[in-house]
């Protein structure tokens, strides 16, 4: 069966930045992941959000799309235990405040800009 491997370098070490630079460490990484893949005694293993081995059929059935991401998918979130209701009940509640303060931040600058001649 033919295949290819997909590797993701986006998230290495800078999750946030998309534009980054490749460290030694970084290409080494993903030079031997490839190799570990083309060696089938290589001990390769799929690593959700980085890598995985994927098929030419399955390739084929996403229209030869070779975005990487497609097949690797993402990395496994960790449970932080906290009910999702829970979770949703703080966050809203923060997002309210932040609401409310955004609010009187608007109000005050309208009434500086005001003050010196500049109503909006």
């Amino acid at each position: 069966m033919r295949e290819c491997c997909a590797i993701v370098s986006l998230k290495i070490n800078y999750p946030e930045n998309r534009n980054k630079e490749l460290t030694d460490e970084d290409i080494k990484l993903i030079a031997d992941t490839y190799h570990s893949w083309c060696n089938k005694n290589g001990n390769y293993e799929d690593k959700p959000g980085f890598c995985k081995s994927t098929t030419i059929q399955e390739v084929k059935t996403n229209n030869y799309v070779l975005m990487p991401g497609r097949y690797v998918g993402t990395e496994t979130e960790e449970d932080d235990g906290i009910p999702f209701d829970e979770k949703m009940n703080a966050l809203t509640s923060k997002l309210a405040e932040q609401f409310a303060r955004g609010n009187e931040i608007e109000k005050t600058i309208r009434e500086n800009l005001k003050g010196i001649g500049y109503e909006i």
